[in-house]
């Protein structure tokens, strides 16, 4: 727009992180820079997950593109555990804390879906005593620069983000990541675990579902295409829960052929309706886990996920806390 570049010249047009930079917030930006260079030129295009709507774009500002696939689309890395737990919404900051405190995790990168949630989730860790720090657009860059360099550097163990300011996040044999809140966009959920498990390394992926996110889990698993294992943390007796699932034998492989139904990835959380009638399959299920936890014998814990015709509950197993 000011003339102060000469554009005549550029021979590749190079879009890394192309599925965000085709989304409907920066295509119109994109279509006017497309319009300023030459009209014969090589265009990349590279990203970790490619929608079919991200597709669909590509193909307007691409002429009979080559599509190269190093590894399967939206998939996940082999060496990253994957682990999801139910937990209610008002307790998800005590359990995050218990479980960086008694595992003694030293490095952690958290994602939340807003500026503001990872604010005052930041304050709220280091209230409990676990030294954190937050990253998104609302900070400088400079603020940035220093909070990622003193997570690098271990001055801290966590890191709290959102999907954008962590976009190209390079951390070096980063042990766990942590999605506080589930993404409303299955594909964020590949590249937000995508930051453990690089270079040849193992890392852990935990997830923590609220009654009102289960739908994001579903369409997670859907893109996946497989399951997630689903366990249980107590907050109401965490020395005794701890020990037991840290004695839990090994998970036992099941079957990932259970149809799911359609989701939406509307970031618009479940109708009152559908939550109440959850709520009141949830106190039943609550009711009998504490009867059983009094006896301290091993329990079948109920899936508070909704059951969609066709799709069968899931048991929640005891947990690994590694």
């Amino acid at each position: 727009r000011r003339r102060e570049a000469n554009l005549s010249a550029i021979e590749i047009l190079v879009l890394d992180e192309a599925d965000r930079m085709l989304d409907m917030g920066f295509i119109h930006d994109i279509k006017k820079i497309l319009k300023l260079l030459p009209r014969k030129r090589q265009n990349l295009l590279f990203s970790a997950t490619y929608s079919r709507e991200v597709k669909k774009l590509a193909d307007t500002i691409l002429s009979e593109p080559v599509e190269v696939e190093v590894a399967p689309r939206n998939a996940t890395a082999d060496r990253v555990d994957q682990e999801a737990f139910e937990v209610r919404q008002k307790s998800k900051r005590s359990t995050l804390s218990s479980m960086i405190s008694k595992g003694k995790w030293s490095q952690v990168l958290v994602f939340t879906r807003t500026k503001h949630g990872a604010n005052r989730l930041t304050t709220q860790l280091n209230k409990d005593g676990v030294t954190a720090l937050a990253i998104h657009g609302n900070k400088s860059q400079s603020a940035r620069e220093k909070a990622l360099a003193s997570f690098k550097a271990h001055k801290v163990r966590v890191l709290v983000a959102t999907d954008i300011a962590a976009r190209g996040l390079d951390i070096v044999s980063l042990p766990y990541v942590v999605n506080f809140e589930l993404p409303n966009i299955p594909e964020d959920y590949v590249h937000r675990i995508g930051r453990t498990g690089r270079a040849g390394l193992s890392g852990k992926a935990i997830s923590l579902v609220s009654e009102t996110e289960s739908e994001y889990l579903i369409a997670i698993e859907k893109l996946l295409k497989k399951r997630i294992p689903l366990f249980q943390y107590r907050e109401d007796d965490d020395n005794l829960e701890i020990e037991r699932l840290s004695s839990s034998p090994p998970l036992h492989s099941r079957s990932n052929n259970r149809s799911h139904p359609n989701q939406s990835t509307n970031s618009r959380p479940p109708s009152r309706k559908r939550r109440s009638q959850r709520n009141k399959t949830g106190r039943k299920g609550n009711a009998k886990s504490d009867t059983n936890q009094k006896s301290r014998s091993p329990t079948k814990l109920q899936d508070k996920t909704p059951k969609p015709r066709h799709w069968k509950p899931r048991k929640i197993r005891p947990a690994s806390m590694k």
